[in-house]
């Protein structure tokens, strides 16, 4: 059995955000001493920070203070670790460049996974905002590869407990839900916890070395239409199905002004194009259920659940 101090030592940017959180805590529960480079405590931080730093500090992480263009810094702090997980958030995509150059000079690192978890960038082409952060991301992957930086792509699709927030909106009194298109295209609903579980699992794993993994697990794969009934049937509820069209999510993508056309022309690829699963996987993509088949990804079902008894909380996500 692996020690605990073979285990690589993991340094995450972004971990004090949404996505960032779990992965940290991930890190923890799996044994990896773990650090975190966030920006600095100052008078005017939200007390939600300040209260993330001082839960970190008592799980043993340790917290490095500082901005990404502090090259000299990171590259000191890289040499000290084995693996970089970025969960940056979309305004600072293109500022995984500067890690990128810091992993470069360091020249230690055994792998590091940029801030993709969404729907895979290099297969999907959707309306222009949103293909415009896309095209940031693969930015970023293609200066890793030119590189030569031992890495791992990862796929996550839809963060399940954000997304069953922004579609069944579970902590308000409400009489109706919102159907984009159809409602029936599929789409994948990962739980946040398992996504960064996974992913921990992912980092030493020789067979994800310079490779995309997808999290596809069958289980999690739904339309908006079967996520509604299902919640229906565990709150004894029924709710009017309001339902806004693709010729309406496509006028709102090229009316609204930046960045309030992100979230509309994402909702148009994940929710009516389907795009987490308009593309088939062939024997040379790896799927994590298959490659992981005792792990358990938490069920669609099961997420619903955990809103019953413990509703994870809605979150913003930041296009600016």
């Amino acid at each position: 059995m692996e020690g605990e101090n073979t285990k690589p030592k993991i340094l995450i940017f972004g971990g004090t955000g949404y996505f960032g959180k779990y992965m940290v805590k991930a890190s923890v529960s799996s044994g990896h001493k773990t650090f975190v480079y966030a920006r600095p405590v100052t008078q005017n931080s939200r007390p939600s920070k300040l209260e993330i730093h001082k839960e970190f500090q008592g799980i043993g992480v340790t917290i490095i203070e500082g901005e990404l263009d502090e090259h000299e810094k990171i590259v000191s702090m890289l040499k000290e670790v084995d693996v970089v997980i970025s969960t940056v958030s979309y305004p600072q995509c293109l500022d995984q460049l500067k890690i990128v150059r810091a992993i470069k000079v360091a020249g230690n690192i055994k792998r590091f996974l940029p801030s993709d978890f969404g729907c895979e960038e290099d297969r999907v082409r959707p309306l222009p905002p949103f293909e415009a952060c896309l095209e940031k991301k693969r930015i970023v992957r293609r200066a890793i590869e030119a590189a030569k930086i031992p890495y791992t792509f990862v796929s996550a699709n839809l963060y399940g407990a954000y997304f069953v927030n922004v579609l069944l909106r579970p902590s308000e009194s409400y009489d109706d839900v919102v159907v984009y298109g159809s409602g029936e295209a599929k789409a994948v609903f990962n739980y946040e916890e398992d996504i960064a579980k996974c992913t921990i699992k992912v980092i030493n794993d020789p067979r994800t070395c310079n490779r995309i993994v997808i999290y596809r697990p069958q289980t999690n794969i739904l339309s908006q239409l079967e996520l509604i009934s299902l919640w229906e049937h565990k709150t004894g509820r029924n709710f009017k199905r309001i339902q806004v069209s693709e010729e309406e999510l496509v006028k709102l993508s090229q009316t609204l002004p930046p960045p309030e056309d992100i979230p509309i022309s994402i909702m148009h690829s994940l929710l009516v194009k389907g795009d987490s699963m308009n593309f088939e996987l062939g024997e040379d993509d790896i799927e994590a259920s298959k490659l992981y088949p005792d792990f358990k990804f938490t069920t669609i079902d099961q997420l619903l659940d955990i809103f019953l008894i413990d509703p994870p909380k809605p979150a913003r996500t930041a296009f600016e």
